[in-house]
């Protein structure tokens, strides 16, 4: 079997700085995956009660709105803050994976890819990040990891 040789880099002299921070290169792309989206959930639960957001979510044909409500508050907080420290991670990264699936489907299909008019754009990185997430767990740096347990 041949070897397989490592690319060569540009810029050879950041090959240390590469070397040092890898292992901290997943932890870290977990860890925002899920603050970013933790101030979104804190900012519903504080600014808008459920009897406000449910009526969007029923507008959509969806059944049991008020507790699909709760479910969005406690997705984009609690699972948030879950998948931001991994724990529980495969099981929040799942819940936050399946809220943005929705989003980008039944709520911003419509106004195309881009945010900037109300697009699907970061709703779709959230749901991949969080399926890439799901199939690799907390990882090294979690408290998965810490506790001994992952599901």
């Amino acid at each position: 079997m041949a070897a397989h040789d490592e690319p060569k880099l540009i810029f050879p002299g950041l090959a240390g700085l590469y070397q040092r921070f890898s292992p901290y290169s997943y932890a870290l792309m977990r860890f925002a995956t899920g603050a970013i989206l933790v101030p979104h959930g804190v900012q519903k639960i504080l600014n808008t009660p459920v009897a406000k957001f449910a009526p969007n979510i029923a507008a959509k044909g969806l059944p049991f709105a008020e507790g699909l409500a709760y479910l969005t508050y406690f997705a984009e907080s609690v699972a948030a803050a879950c998948l931001a420290i991994g724990l529980l991670t495969r099981i929040a990264a799942a819940i936050v994976g399946i809220e943005m699936l929705v989003i980008v489907f039944l709520f911003q299909w419509q106004f195309g890819y881009f945010w900037t008019n109300r697009g699907y754009e970061f709703a779709l990185l959230w749901a991949l990040l969080c399926i890439a997430i799901f199939f690799k767990g907390g990882g090294r740096y979690s408290v998965d990891r810490l506790i001994g347990k992952e599901f």
